[in-house]
């Protein structure tokens, strides 16, 4: 089923996404060479804690971490350890934070040092999906609006959309309905509504979409190694259109 916010829960909803916006700002401040993506789960965590908030992911299915750190052609659900950024990695980080009884969720991707002039158009061209999809998010579209529209964007570019992971309803649970894919056909899917929150997240591939799992039973990598990148921000649909939740 899905959940309409009351105007009460929306305003709930605005702090946790706060909390997650300020936490991958602060991610975004000191990701350079040489650091590891321990101390970037290390930093996120001390500051989620301090805002008064618990981590999402922390403990959810078992995940043992704060953050997701996935380099390079890692998709997501990569785990934080003892790794260390190099000068031309690209890392996606997703973040989510519980406050108030609600749930925020973003996640970004950033350059380590200076990067190619391909991997900074995999970053762009994923953000950018996102904003494409986020003009379809009316009341009255449908998902299949949104999907259609990161999915068209982005193979206009000559990437791919990953199939097998898709964004999601989001609120007093970090994963409800309804399912909301990067890929699709318009007009097809739930109607959208006030008071619907949503969690939007291209991932996209600069090869094709198609992944696979390490044996650590989280971390997704694309299939020809190629790189992959994230991109993703809590919404609220509302009459004047949507509103992000996890920008600052």
């Amino acid at each position: 089923m899905i959940y309409l916010k009351s105007s009460n829960e929306i305003a709930n909803m605005r702090k946790a996404g706060r909390i997650v916006a300020e936490t991958l700002a602060k991610i975004e401040e000191v990701i350079r060479p040489g650091i590891t993506t321990k101390e970037l789960d290390r930093i996120a965590e001390d500051y989620i804690r301090s805002c008064g908030a618990r981590p999402s992911f922390k403990g959810y299915y078992g995940f043992p971490a704060t953050l997701c750190t996935s380099i390079n052609e890692q998709v997501v659900h990569g785990i934080p350890g003892d790794v260390v950024l190099k000068e031309g990695d690209i890392i996606s980080v997703d973040c989510g934070a519980f406050f108030e009884g609600f749930h925020g969720d973003a996640a970004r991707t950033f350059p380590v040092g200076r990067i190619t002039p391909e991997a900074q158009k995999l970053i762009d061209v994923t953000r950018e999906s996102f904003f494409e999809g986020l003009k379809k998010a009316v009341i009255g579209n449908r998902i299949g609006d949104i999907s259609h529209a990161i999915q068209t964007f982005v193979e206009e570019k000559g990437m791919s959309v990953v199939r097998d992971y898709v964004g999601h309803g989001i609120g007093k649970e970090m994963h409800e309905e309804p399912p909301v894919p990067n890929f699709g056909k318009a007009g097809r899917g739930p109607k959208l509504a006030k008071g619907m929150t949503l969690a939007i997240e291209p991932m996209v591939n600069l090869g094709t979409y198609a992944v696979d799992e390490l044996n650590d039973g989280w971390t997704v990598i694309t299939y020809d190694g190629k790189l992959s990148a994230h991109y993703e921000n809590t919404i609220v649909i509302l009459e004047n259109g949507p509103e992000i939740l996890t920008m600052i």
